[in-house]
């Protein structure tokens, strides 16, 4: 009997009340004051707050300087979003092997140039590409396209490298150039796949977009920190409800877009 506590299911309990004793840690050295959160003055000054927050600003010049900022928003992610599905297949090429006995002296360190550039957030590109960009939507835009460039090109490159090898197999035993083999054989077969993932992180991106003006990367997140920052509620409410419409009715064209192609 003593012996099966160190057996595999009982290793999986020990695994999981080791996960539980660092959450309990965590709880216990972290100071969270939750007597002064949920006190009177703090539920009273959150009540003021949802209650300005319930008022939004609808005069027509506000709401269209909100529409511009939206599409400057929209705009950030659909280029974005292009650049790093170009740049992602560029070099998701050289960063896969598209059949078991290929030569791909390029696929590792291609994998860590994609890796590099997905580890960054959004956030952090955005402030080091203002030094250079300067405020407004072009330092958003770059920020996204990198970030997106470094995880489409992953998934892209996966794509490749889980096709069927068939077709391809078949060119190349005609002498068929590889090149060609790419663009005939396997490149029509991981398209659907590679516009699925591209329309997914179109999705994501909307959500960054939104965010990165925060740092003064234009758009939406550019007029909620400045309306946030003079405590102007209303006018915080009527971008938060753009940003929220925004980011639903992209999503919502996304998914019908998806499943046009996966029919």
């Amino acid at each position: 009997m003593p012996a099966r506590l160190f057996g595999w299911r009982c290793g999986a309990c020990w695994t999981v009340l080791a996960v539980l004793a660092l959450v309990v840690a965590s709880f216990a050295t972290l100071d969270l004051q939750w007597a002064r959160f949920f006190s009177a003055d703090a539920m009273g000054r959150m009540g003021r707050f949802l209650a300005e927050l319930l008022h939004p600003n609808f005069d027509w010049s506000f709401v269209k300087r909100v529409l511009a900022a939206s599409l400057e928003t929209l705009a950030m992610s659909g280029v974005g979003t292009l650049l790093a599905a170009l740049f992602g297949l560029l070099l998701a090429v050289p960063a896969s092997r598209p059949y078991a006995d290929a030569r791909a002296p390029w696929r590792h360190p291609t994998r860590l140039l994609l890796n590099a550039l997905r580890s960054i957030p959004e956030l952090v590109w955005a402030a080091l590409l203002l030094i250079s960009a300067g405020l407004g939507p072009l330092a958003g835009t770059l920020a996204l396209a990198m970030h997106t460039t470094g995880v489409l090109g992953r998934l892209f490159a996966e794509a490749i490298e889980n096709a069927p090898p068939g077709p391809g197999f078949a060119l190349r035993t005609q002498g068929v150039p590889g090149g060609r083999v790419f663009l005939y054989a396997t490149l029509p077969q991981v398209l659907p796949q590679l516009l699925s993932y591209t329309l997914y992180r179109w999705e994501n991106n909307i959500r960054a977009a939104a965010v990165l003006g925060v740092v003064g990367a234009g758009g939406l997140g550019q007029m909620l920190s400045f309306h946030m920052g003079l405590f102007q509620m209303r006018e915080t409410s009527t971008v938060l409800i753009a940003m929220i419409l925004l980011v639903a009715l992209v999503d919502l064209g996304s998914y019908f877009l998806r499943r046009a192609l996966s029919r």
